[in-house]
């Protein structure tokens, strides 16, 4: 017999990737007793979940180095770096994005070290299935976890969930993928050990590779040009493996799960073939899960346009900034990148992650309130905490008062350290 359980906060956020923990953290630094949902046994979301340890958007594209992201942010790079060793970012001297690299368990460390310092509550194995309404309202969430459902009351919520579960639950307004219905291609990374340090790593080298699969008649093969770097252990980070998801739908995630792991196979096969020093090259780790960069976004009170980022608009009401180009996945196909103005920063508003219809629901990370061209740049983990942290502070002050303006939530991410 299973006992209800009921629990009571000031801020609930559900989700604990990037933009949950900062969320959390932002919420619980403005003094709001603060609760963090995650199904998963550790917070990162992509970055420990899929093992995307490539964290993109805390850096613009700018020469000199122009740092876009601080706050929560920051603090998790700095946490990284206390954790060893330091953490510097690299530039793409093709393509002038700069990236941070992460592996997963420093991540979860980090990110455990950060929620409890700042005292929030943490509850992982937990997933929301339910949310009850008042007016205009979300007073109450329904969890569950294998002793059973318990209920959560607070005054504010934080959706950054990243599949906008929370404010599907709640009846808020949510879009699949662009307006027609498509969404970005998933991708399964490949971590791959057994090449020797001095083995060079040229991109071309993969592509002809693949290239010559495709010709032998391997047809579990997808894209012929993908990102491939290397780690502070050695081993190889491969980003080749892309599906056509629907990522909310168990059974379009089973099949693309299990059609990707033999793609990773067949990818495996032809490095050994055909790219030098890959001979005796094994496979450490799939995902764990396969990567999905869309789902639901979320209505809010402002849709942030993809004129609004490649134009790098400032806005009044702004809370967060987005540095990292507009870039886009189709399956099978490389990236396509849109570049901003000035290889610089766009602002990201408060309205655009208050979700719309309600007055203590926020939403952060990849489902804010933006259409496809904006979401394929605002997407990204690095800009996520910034998102994550705005949502947070916004969700502790709706608490204290009935409507907090920008001015108020600007002040206090300014007050934690954030770039606004």
């Amino acid at each position: 017999m299973f006992k209800q359980r009921k629990l009571e906060f000031d801020v609930v956020v559900v989700g604990g990737g990037s933009a949950g923990v900062a969320a959390a953290v932002g919420a619980a630094n403005v003094g709001a007793k603060t609760l963090i949902v995650e199904r998963n046994p550790y917070f990162g979301g992509a970055g420990t979940h899929s093992s995307v340890f490539s964290y993109c958007g805390f850096f613009a594209q700018a020469e000199p180095l122009q740092q876009v992201v601080g706050g929560v942010g920051a603090q998790f790079l700095e946490e990284l770096s206390a954790i060893g060793p330091e953490i510097e970012p690299r530039r793409n001297p093709a393509s002038g994005n700069v990236i941070v690299i992460a592996d997963g368990e420093k991540s979860k460390y980090a990110l455990d070290r950060l929620l409890l310092r700042a005292g929030v509550v943490p509850r992982l194995h937990c997933q929301v299935i339910g949310a009850q309404v008042q007016e205009n309202r979300v007073v109450e969430i329904e969890c569950v976890d294998h002793a059973g459902r318990l209920t959560v009351s607070a005054d504010a919520f934080v959706d950054a969930s990243g599949e906008a579960d929370l404010t599907t639950l709640a009846g808020g307004a949510v879009r699949f993928g662009d307006d027609e219905g498509q969404v970005q291609a998933g991708t399964l990374v490949m971590r791959i050990g057994g090449v020797a340090r001095d083995v060079p790593i040229v991109r071309e080298l993969f592509t002809e590779a693949i290239q010559l699969g495709k010709q032998a008649g391997i047809d579990t093969l997808s894209k012929e040009k993908g990102m491939v770097l290397r780690l502070a252990s050695g081993d190889i980070l491969a980003l080749f493996v892309d599906e056509s998801v629907n990522g909310l739908d168990a059974a379009s995630l089973t099949a693309a799960e299990m059609s990707a792991r033999q793609q990773a196979w067949s990818y495996l096969d032809v490095f050994r073939r055909h790219v030098p020093g890959f001979e005796s090259a094994y496979l450490i780790q799939t995902g764990p899960a396969l990567g999905i960069r869309e789902t639901r976004h979320v209505r809010g009170q402002y849709t942030l346009a993809g004129e609004d980022v490649l134009s790098g608009v400032r806005h009044l009401d702004a809370v967060a900034r987005g540095g990292w180009p507009v870039e886009i996945h189709q399956p099978g196909a490389p990236a396509v990148y849109q570049q901003i103005r000035d290889k610089s920063y766009y602002d990201i508003p408060l309205r655009s992650l208050a979700v719309d219809g309600f007055s203590n629901l926020w939403c952060a990370g990849r489902i804010i309130s933006c259409d496809a061209i904006a979401f394929a740049s605002a997407r990204v983990m690095g800009t996520a905490f910034a998102t994550g942290h705005a949502a947070g502070v916004a969700a502790a002050q709706s608490t204290r008062f009935t409507h907090p303006d920008a001015d108020l939530v600007r002040a206090e991410l300014l007050r934690q350290g954030a770039l606004v």
